[in-house]
């Protein structure tokens, strides 16, 4: 597949661990509701319509790009984590937050999902919008594709939505251990054959979000978690190898993980492993060891601080994330998504100051 020559690669250059002249930005959920021009096409179309029609998720993958072209080194694809449960033949609705009407509530419930899904009849929508998306993009920035990970997506399947407490589906690892890790292998294959999917259709990086690795304690994030985050990174690998297709840049994003750093930096095998902003930057590149390039970790209700407080805060990460050097093995990000009431000009200024503070 052809597609135009990339014009910033500065993202694939900090993934692949290398020194930069400044640090890549973008954020989480930077095609969102923080947006007006997101919210306008949200009070037309229906969420996950927006999601499975390929012109409207390649406009509102665009949005921020168009409003800070020049600031922002990255686009990714408009989707949602849930559209593999989908696959799975699960129903999800989104009102306004995720809901599951037919959750997994105990083992035999299993039986219930698609047995042999076929990943790219079921995800091919998102493969049209990446393609799309990719020839529209004309090169300015590369295109980011992810999926959710197998514990996070588990966790919504059984729960039935969020949750404060993870108890149903924490009961599941306790009291169903092997059927629980069967899942979750299951899911994962199914996010194996997504991402390759996406890789495929022109994705140039792809990320795995782990929202809820942080609920685990850290010898059952090891039992649980961790072993399904392997598989999808060998599989995919592996599947392109297969196909005679290079590999990208592969992010792991494991929130409030922190205390698993080192232990995934050795194990995980990513490329890159993003950090929410419960740790010292300095803290992070130390656990690592120059083994993974990082990505974070503005906390982002600092957004919501004016722009004094905005300037200082990323100053204080860039210099701490620098430790005096130039910029090398960092993309600048926030240690979670933006959230929808933030001023799209405040962003703006995050931007730009991580552009002054960042360059070598």
């Amino acid at each position: 597949m052809s597609f135009p020559p990339l014009k910033n690669d500065l993202i694939l250059r900090a993934a692949r661990g290398e020194e930069t002249e400044r640090a890549p930005v973008w954020v989480m959920r930077q095609a969102g509701r923080y947006l007006p021009e997101f919210r306008a096409v949200r009070a037309e179309h229906g969420f996950f319509e927006i999601c499975r029609t390929a012109e409207l998720a390649k406009e509102i993958t665009l949005q921020p790009i168009r409003r800070y072209t020049g600031l922002i080194d990255a686009a990714i694809i408009f989707s949602d984590i849930l559209v593999v449960p989908q696959a799975l033949g699960m129903e999800v609705q989104m009102n306004p937050g995720p809901h599951f009407p037919d959750p997994l509530v105990t083992p035999a419930d299993i039986e219930k999902l698609t047995k042999n899904v076929d990943v790219d009849k079921e995800l091919g929508y998102v493969y049209e919008a990446i393609t799309q998306t990719r020839h529209a993009l004309n090169g300015e920035v590369p295109l980011i594709g992810f999926c959710g990970a197998p514990w996070t997506l588990f966790s919504y399947m059984i729960e039935g939505g969020g949750t404060k407490t993870f108890q149903k589906c924490k009961s599941w690892l306790f009291l169903y251990p092997e059927e629980s890790k069967a899942l979750l292998n299951r899911i994962a294959d199914v996010c194996i054959d997504f991402l390759v999917g996406q890789i495929k259709a022109g994705a140039q990086l792809v990320q795995v979000f782990d929202s809820w690795a942080g609920e685990l304690a850290p010898h059952h994030f090891e039992e649980f978690s961790l072993p399904s985050l392997q598989r999808i990174a060998s599989g995919v690998r592996e599947k392109l190898a297969a196909a005679n297709i290079p590999a990208v840049p592969m992010t792991l994003f494991p929130k409030g993980a922190n205390s698993q750093l080192a232990s995934l930096a050795d194990k995980a095998g990513y490329d890159v492993i993003g950090i929410d902003w419960c740790i010292d930057p300095a803290d992070a590149r130390k656990a690592v060891g120059g083994k993974v390039a990082l990505q974070g970790n503005l906390d982002p209700m600092l957004l919501y601080g004016g722009r004094d407080a905005i300037e200082r805060e990323v100053k204080r990460m860039c210099e701490r994330f620098r430790g005096g050097k130039a910029p090398k093995g960092w993309i600048c990000n926030l240690g979670h998504g933006i959230t929808p009431g933030v001023d799209p000009e405040d962003l703006r200024w995050f931007f730009e100051c991580v552009h002054k503070y960042s360059a070598a």
